[in-house]
């Protein structure tokens, strides 16, 4: 078992080399570079997309006045969302160290770059960076609960399930109940592999 892991790891990191040079070859096709977490985007670049940025006064008339109106609504789900932020961080901070589990890199989630594309007006930017901290929080307290539920209950459902996490077709079948304590046993073990294979490739992180 541990033989098999070690292979698929080491499969998963050729992998992900392999994307990351795709990643940087479309970088340089687009004009622009990562240095350091900064993105750096070519002079000539920046000019031809701040001629295509639309200024906020056009943008606010071109848009509907039922668009305008909805406004509040969407950003009014700021709060909630900081609300799961915090307590997920705090969770996971204190749980995931009982548990002898690596807690989630909050900042492989939640990204801010998009605001920095000059052809984004204020307006824009600000939306692009209210979509970011929103979907950011979601998808690391996903990889929070994911990481959660494989540790305690890591049953599928009888029931077809959408969108489910990464680790989920890894999970004991439904009514399977077999040597159950063992297998739960099996699957935390499993998951404490996986993460120490991510954090092997992966600088470490100071706080959540």
């Amino acid at each position: 078992m541990k033989a098999d892991t070690e292979d698929l790891l080491a499969r998963i990191r050729v992998l992900e080399s392999e994307l990351d040079a795709r990643l940087a070859e479309r970088r340089r096709a687009f004009g622009y570079r990562m240095r350091r977490g900064r993105v750096l985007i070519a002079r000539r670049v920046q000019a031809r997309q701040r001629a295509l940025k639309i200024g906020v006064r056009r943008y606010l008339l071109d848009s509907s006045v039922l668009t305008i109106l909805t406004a509040p609504f969407i950003y009014a789900v700021v709060l909630p969302i900081l609300l799961l932020d915090i307590f997920a961080s705090v969770y996971q901070s204190v749980c995931f160290r009982v548990y002898g589990l690596d807690r989630v890199r909050r900042r492989a989630y939640v990204v801010f770059d998009r605001h920095r594309l000059p052809y984004l007006n204020a307006i824009q930017k600000l939306n692009c960076l209210y979509c970011a901290y929103a979907n950011g929080v979601l998808a690391y307290v996903a990889e929070i609960a994911s990481r959660t539920e494989q540790y305690w209950c890591p049953i599928k459902h009888a029931e077809r399930v959408a969108g489910t996490h990464r680790r989920y077709d890894g999970f004991l079948e439904y009514g399977d109940v077999g040597d159950y304590p063992d297998s739960l046993d099996d699957q935390r073990r499993r998951l404490k592999a996986e993460l120490d294979g991510e954090n092997a490739k992966t600088p470490p992180e100071g706080g959540v």
